[in-house]
């Protein structure tokens, strides 16, 4: 374990924003957003709809939850700024060390989206910049060959000389001020990698998170197949980019 960097001068946050990503969800949704909503702190909750063809939109408002739509899908990164700006022009009366911290949470969690609060608690008190959850094995069978992990996990090695456990976790907490340091965000799925070394790069501290959650497990059809390149190509386009920016000049910091 590196010792952690100082804390921000900016203080730690006041307040916590969940952050939904949902694209063709209606079955979940409903039922993650309620238990998002019981997150300790959580005092708001909002879900951008990124071009769902079903009722996502209606179920998560109808459980409770602030929505926003994207007419047509841009993917996750997209719909992880639109929602962090939304939660922004909320709060335009408070300073910017006291902006809510940003708790990205996946729209298929169903109940165990609550188990996201350990996420929260260690950037809430002002101990690190950003939560990765690790999840345990999950109930619900599927999964690929590990081609996209083992992807991004020797990128985010290579770039930062930091090794992941879970490199593709969607699951975060973090700052208002970490999330505007790795604006704008990798497109689609590379997002999470692209966060990652960003901020590690950069000096925040980062730490993963073992938090006890269930999802919906990618299948083995052409669908799921399909659906495993796209994230591929993200993954790998996220790395090119940061292979051709140069390093922030502060020494970077990690907790594992």
């Amino acid at each position: 374990m590196t010792t952690p960097t100082p804390a921000s001068p900016s203080g730690p946050p006041r307040g916590l924003a969940v952050v939904i990503p949902a694209r063709d969800e209606a079955d979940r949704i409903a039922s993650t957003v309620r238990s998002a909503l019981t997150i300790p702190g959580a005092d708001l909750v909002v879900v951008v709809d990124d071009g769902s063809r079903d009722d996502t939109m209606r179920l998560a408002a109808d459980a409770g939850a602030l929505v926003l739509r994207h007419p047509r899908n841009r993917g996750k990164g997209a719909a992880m700024t639109s929602g962090a700006a939304r939660v922004a022009g909320l709060e335009p009366g408070r300073e910017a060390g006291a902006a809510r911290a940003l708790l990205f949470v996946d729209a298929d969690l169903e109940e165990t989206a609550a188990a996201t609060a350990v996420l929260a608690e260690p950037v809430l008190a002002g101990e690190v910049d950003m939560t990765i959850a690790v999840l345990p094995r999950q109930r619900s069978t599927g999964g690929g060959h590990g081609f996209v992990v083992r992807l991004a996990r020797k990128g985010i090695v290579r770039a930062t000389g930091w090794t992941p456990t879970q490199p593709l976790s969607g699951m975060r907490c973090l700052t208002r001020e970490a999330f505007e340091a790795a604006l704008p965000l990798a497109h689609g799925w590379g997002v999470e990698v692209g966060l990652t070394v960003d901020l590690v790069r950069a000096g925040y501290r980062v730490v993963e998170v073992p938090c006890e959650l269930q999802h919906r497990v990618t299948g083995t059809d052409w669908r799921s197949q399909l659906h495993r390149a796209r994230q591929y190509r993200d993954v790998a386009r996220a790395l090119v980019a940061r292979r051709l920016r140069p390093s922030p000049s502060r020494q970077a910091s990690q907790l594992s």
